[in-house]
């Protein structure tokens, strides 16, 4: 106010005007209510609009992730490596290997778990997620 000698107007007092703006732009009475009955009844379609874009750019988004990765299915019998966790005891350092194994896939669950069992044929109780598992090629 001291800058300009008016009170600042926000945008959004400008486009759903208030009564100051509304004296500025001398609306009778009647105009500004069919205006503002207008932008009530516009605001759920511009929020409809934007829940839709939204939705849009996530599709494409997902779509275009999605381009790109290749689906790994393991059934049972076949071999795998285990990844080496540094939590493991396994872990020892740089130099050490990062996978181990190989293991047979005994059982694929929902989700992605998978049963593992060692070369003998002991099985393993704790399901293992497909992400730390690759495909060992002999």
């Amino acid at each position: 106010m001291l800058v300009y000698g008016t009170e600042a107007v926000i945008p959004a007092k400008v486009k759903i005007p208030s009564l100051r703006v509304i004296q500025e732009e001398k609306l009778d009475g009647a105009k500004w209510i069919w205006v503002r009955k207008e932008q009530l009844m516009l605001i759920k379609e511009k929020r409809m609009d934007s829940v839709c874009h939204g939705h849009l750019y996530h599709n494409r988004m997902d779509s275009a992730f999605n381009k790109r990765v290749k689906p790994r299915q393991f059934t049972p019998g076949k071999l795998v490596l285990k990844k080496i966790f540094p939590h493991q005891e396994e872990a020892k350092g740089k130099f050490a290997p990062n996978q181990q194994g190989p293991y047979v896939v005994h059982r694929a669950l929902s989700g992605g778990a998978l049963i593992l069992a060692e070369m003998d044929g002991r099985i393993n109780t704790k399901p293992i997620n497909s992400d730390a598992i690759k495909r060992y090629y002999v």
